[in-house]
């Protein structure tokens, strides 16, 4: 089973616990911009987020600024509750990400006016994105997870 509800017991009630093995995956940024601003764990996830809704479905920008409260409630409610349950903890963040998603997300940020809510968030965004040196989307791996993201995997969904 797969899927972000996979860590959820009463998701996986009738699977008995020997034929379980738990693997949490999450982007758990590791990058400062200087000694005192980090770049969260929630910022490149919902940079992810946006690339992704905008390309693959149909999502525009304001969209995934607009839900993303709404997410990370969920995510606070049925996601990370469950995280401790897993046998291996695997960190799906790569230090290229960011500028490789520079290139798929600064546009669409940009485009957001100034006098819409959602503009503060945008520029927000823009402004860590601003740190980074945009990376050619052909030199992300084929079977890089960020793929899952920017399309072009080799695997089949």
């Amino acid at each position: 089973m797969e899927g972000i509800h996979g860590l959820n017991p009463e998701i996986t009630s009738g699977i008995p616990g020997y034929m379980k093995y738990h693997i949490f995956v999450s982007a758990l940024t590791h990058l400062n911009i200087d000694n005192q601003n980090r770049v969260p764990t929630t910022d490149a996830r919902l940079m992810r987020r946006i690339v992704r809704d905008s390309i693959f479905r149909g999502y525009g920008v304001l969209d995934s600024i607009r839900q993303w409260p709404s997410v990370r409630r969920a995510e606070d409610l049925y996601i990370f509750p469950t995280q401790e349950r897993a046998d291996v903890m695997f960190n799906s963040a790569l230090v290229y990400e960011f500028s490789v998603l520079k290139n798929f997300a600064e546009p669409m940020l940009k485009a957001v006016p100034p006098y819409y809510p959602e503009y503060p968030e945008a520029k927000r965004i823009l402004d860590i994105l601003s740190h980074f040196l945009p990376l050619s989307p052909t030199e992300v791996p084929m079977t890089s997870i960020l793929r899952e993201f920017i399309g072009g995997s080799s695997f089949t969904y």
